[in-house]
């Protein structure tokens, strides 16, 4: 046969897949055999990096600040196929990669899931201009760190030989470094797989994990150098920046500002060389200018500036990927109007003397400090920085020409940051938040810093006032900032914002006609507008401005004002009782939340605790802001009264429709996420009910968010209103009273198309006979759980049909497995959690046995989640009228160890027994048949690789 034949080609293609699997590290095991990545840790704490990331994912700070875009323009001949190899055995290769980060009893963890069989690397031909938006809509779109942040990859092909490749990581995986290493490795092992062959790459990397270990066993070092910042920054005061007074953008841009301005050739080089006669780096001359520069625009002379370090040591952290920076806060002293080149010595010796602690984890300093540290809005202490930045990294792949390509507008990750590029192309820059820093001074700042560096080049003494820029001086005369800028939105006729002594400020808007903005997109108007001191509590619609006789606003008739607030009210208790609870320390109504030792993880369970207990809308980062108790009872108490006065005018403000739209609740639980991934493939218009600190995990391409839970009843009632069809999903678990009073609340609202609601198979109770038909009557014993769905059930199917409202259908499902965060949490700690963690740690297992107490079989029937999403909206084309189970399977006690068993490599000892666990006493099976065409196994839908994916998350 000749080498050329098209089956010589084809076998040889074989060949060299098959090499590049053995390159790849791929095992030719079945998927989830056991023993496969046997180096696997199990759960670790975060670094104190890492926990500074999740908990800016956790207290709503949600935007795409912290991707982290890797984006290269290749031309010559591109192996796709290599290079998703190649990232492959990257994300094989180091841990952190492929780790997802989640929180159990309130303190977050991370966990190291499964190595992939495959990363995709999906390829889009572009032409024209249409690249610089596909490369900023990828890098934009938020990561889940409860699933796993692995890197997503992008490629897009402009001609045969000319690509960008765009990978995209999260902040809390990779740094600076990191990404240097990620560019070396996947060079050599995208030339392995070209060839089909090995690579020369030590065998094993260092493991973040092992970092991590490393750090939270030196924390008991750490008491010296917490003395010495402790001192270092006693006295110092957050810095107040000229914050924006209007909407200087358009809602919606991207959160982050930046201005560059170029620098004539010869200023760098100066730099340089007046840091040498200073015995100081080019680093350092930076620095003072950014303390030049902020000192020109706000006139104070004690300033702190942040600086990114580093905790790299040694040669085998040089190549490991992970976390590993940490902000070291330098706080130097302008005063007496020193020359540049006097200041620049100042910086080097504050400078030299931060490194010297530089191992401190920042974090802990700012625990340290407490309430002194913190601004009125909760701002940290750093709220800005300084860098110098050189030629961006490149994946250079053998055999090709790599340029970096620019993709994502970096996100602002501090409020202010000066930048000195040192590249062939020099320039200074400054990069700012837009809801902390007026664009308009920003744009000043930009011009000026460019200037200073010029001028400090060429004659280092000129003293400080002789340096270009000037102190921006706020304007006080005007209203509050709120005001100014709802006043300018062009749907408001008239605004008021009253700022009550001991509570945050409330925004009141007049609409000039129906069909106008809600309240909460007023506020998320004002929250891209304003800086977060300045930012309302809550934003209520008014009919009129109330005001007296001589026209004054007459304050009093204002709704939801906090001195008519009851004291003693539930919500002022609640508030109470939470403080008291997390702080271990009863407060006084005015007493700080930091000063009573309070931080940001505090924050997210307080927020959390008061959210669930009084069913209104709260962050983190609401805490992080009010701070007192007298200060969050007035955010709640006008939260509440914005609820209350909102409702009647709901209807005449309708949401913007779209024909078909169907409501989803419960779209950020494991069986609502598989739901929304249906629809969107079928094109459906989704309506997504979920709590504000959620919404980026549903938002998307045909996605609307309203945001309510359970608890909000007159939210449900509205987001039903506003919708064609209904999928119902949400469930507390643990409060029937909860769910039955929901069902309620929006089977009253429902007045058009089909409702579909997820139940479960505890509905049937405990039946006599082994087999279930659907539509069984309910047999005593039921759970708690059991009878609210079927009270729920009844409430559905006796309102279908009625009053316009289309026919109903209650899916019955058991246990639902599938690759979703909250469905991996309920095989560890739900039903099945007895079996899994008994395995997991190799103790011995009881199981009742065959025939024990009379009965021939015992385990649990089972659902896909992605089966039960389309036997769930299959129901919305063809409503069953009634009641149909969802059950993939049934699979024993003791088929189910055994898979669990083999996954986890465990050496688990099964025993079969006469009396066993109540959580074992299970032993029906369940018929399904009305959805049986949907329920139909697709590739990867099996029992056993299911639970591969649910054991180790990306499914290897």
């Amino acid at each position: 046969m000749a080498a050329d034949t098209p089956d010589a080609l084809l076998l040889q293609e074989q060949l060299l897949r098959r090499a590049r699997d053995r390159a790849a590290g791929r095992s030719t095991r079945p998927s989830g055999a056991a023993g496969q990545d046997p180096d696997r840790p199990g759960p670790a704490p975060l670094t104190h990096a890492q926990r500074r990331m999740w908990l800016m994912d956790r207290l709503g700070r949600t935007d795409a600040s912290y991707n982290v875009p890797f984006a290269t323009r290749l031309r010559g001949r591109l192996d796709v196929d290599a290079l998703g190899a190649a990232l492959t055995a990257l994300v094989r290769r180091h841990q952190i990669l492929r780790t997802r980060y989640g929180q159990r009893d309130g303190e977050p963890y991370q966990e190291v899931m499964r190595a992939p069989d495959r990363i995709d690397v999906p390829v889009v031909d572009v032409g024209g201009g249409a690249a610089p938006a596909l490369l900023d809509a990828e890098a934009g779109r938020p990561f889940d760190l409860a699933s796993g942040p692995v890197p997503r990859a992008l490629v897009l092909r402009h001609g045969p030989e000319d690509h960008t490749v765009l990978l995209t990581f999260h902040h809390i995986a990779v740094d600076g470094p990191s990404l240097e290493v990620v560019a070396e490795e996947l060079a050599v092992l995208y030339a392995g797989m070209v060839n089909g062959i090995g690579t020369s790459l030590p065998e094993r990397a260092p493991q973040y994990a092992e970092f991590s270990h490393r750090e939270h066993a030196a924390a008991a070092d750490f008491g010296a150098g917490l003395d010495h910042w402790a001192e270092r920054l006693r006295g110092v005061r957050p810095l107040r920046l000229p914050g924006p007074v209007g909407p200087s953008d358009a809602p919606g841009t991207a959160s982050a500002g930046l201005h560059t301005t170029p620098l004539d050739p010869h200023v760098i080089p100066a730099l340089r060389e007046l840091g040498g006669r200073h015995r100081a780096t080019l680093f350092t001359v930076a620095l003072a200018a950014a303390f030049a520069s902020l000192h020109r625009c706000t006139g104070d002379e004690d300033l702190v500036v942040g600086i990114a370090s580093t905790h790299r040591r040694g040669s085998a952290m040089r190549r490991l990927v992970g976390l590993c920076v940490n902000t070291l806060p330098v706080r130097v002293d302008l005063s007496g109007d020193p020359s540049f080149a006097v200041l620049l010595d100042r910086v080097r010796e504050a400078l030299l003397q931060a490194q010297e602690h530089r191992d401190v984890p920042f974090d802990l300093i700012l625990e340290r400090l407490g309430a002194t540290a913190r601004g009125a809005d909760g701002t940290g202490l750093v709220r800005v920085t300084s860098d110098v930045l050189g030629r961006p990294t490149t994946l250079a792949l053998p055999g090709l020409v790599a340029a970096p390509v620019e993709a994502g507008g970096a996100g602002a990750k501090f409020d202010l940051s000066f930048g000195l590029v040192d590249t062939d192309r020099p320039a200074g820059l400054v990069q700012y938040h837009r809801a902390a820093v007026d664009g308009a001074a920003a744009a000043d700042l930009g011009r000026d810093h460019a200037a200073l560096l010029a001028a400090v080049a060429a004659d280092p003494g000129l003293t400080l006032s002789r340096l270009p820029g000037a102190r921006a001086v706020p304007d006080e005369s005007s209203g509050h900032p709120a005001e100014t800028v709802l006043q300018g939105h062009p749907q408001v006729d008239g605004a008021v914002v009253v700022a009550p002594a001991g509570g945050p400020p409330l925004a009141y808007a007049v609409l000039r006609g129906i069909g106008g903005p809600t309240p909460a997109e007023l506020r998320s108007f004002l929250r891209a507008a304003l800086a977060p001191e300045h930012l309302p509590s809550a934003v209520v619609l008014l009919d009129a401005v109330p005001r007296s006789v001589d026209g004054a606003v007459d304050t009093a008739r204002l709704p939801g004002v906090p001195s008519a607030a009851d004291p003693e009210g539930p919500r002022a208790r609640a508030v109470h009782d939470g403080f008291t609870a997390l702080l271990g320390r009863t407060p006084g109504p005015d007493d700080d939340f930091f000063a009573l030792g309070g931080h940001s993880l505090t924050a997210v369970q307080l927020a959390e605790r008061l959210r669930t207990v009084l069913t209104l809308p709260l962050t983190g980062l609401d805490v992080m802001q009010a701070r007192t108790p007298r200060a969050l009872t007035a955010l709640l108490d006008a939260r509440a009264e914005e609820r209350a006065s909102a409702a009647p005018a709901r209807s005449s403000r309708p949401r913007r429709r779209r024909e078909g739209t169907v409501l989803v609740t419960g779209g950020t639980g494991g069986v609502g996420a598989f739901v929304l991934r249906e629809l969107a493939a079928r094109g459906r218009p989704v309506l997504a009910l979920a709590r504000p600190e959620s919404a980026h995990l549903v938002a998307g391409s045909g996605v609307d968010v309203v945001e309510g839970d359970l608890q909000d009843l007159d939210g449900l009632r509205t987001a039903v209103e506003g919708a064609d069809a209904v999928v119902h999903a949400a469930c507390t678990f643990t409060r029937p009273e909860v769910d039955v009073a929901a069902m309620r609340a929006m089977v009253d609202a429902w007045r058009r198309g089909p409702f579909v609601f997820v139940s479960s198979v505890d509905a049937y109770g405990r039946p006599a006979a082994r087999r279930v038909a659907e539509e069984s009557p309910p047999c005593e014993p039921l759970s708690d759980y059991g009878r609210g769905k079927l009270d729920c059930e009844a409430l559905l199917l006796r309102a279908a049909g009625t009053e316009g409202r289309g026919g109903a259908s209650a899916v019955r499902s058991p246990i639902v497995w599938g690759p979703h965060d909250r469905l991996r949490d309920q095989l560890r700690w739900g039903a099945t959690g007895l079996l899994y963690q008994e395995a997991a740690r190799s103790r011995p297992i009881a199981l009742p046995r065959t025939g024990a107490g009379g009965h021939a079989w015992y385990g649990v029937p089972w659902v896909h989640a992605a089966a039960l999403a389309r036997a769930v909206t299959a129901c919305l084309d063809t409503p069953l009228h009634g009641v149909a189970n969802a059950v993939s399977g049934h699979v024993a006690w003791q088929d189910l160890t055994a898979d669990l068993a083999a996954l986890l490599g465990s050496t688990s000892e099964i025993r079969l027994v006469d009396e066993f666990h109540p959580d074992l006493d299970h032993r029906w099976h369940y018929d399904a048949v009305r959805l049986a065409p949907a329920l139909r196994e697709r590739r990867g839908e099996d029992r056993r690789s299911v639970l591969a994916e649910m054991i180790d998350p990306s499914g290897g």
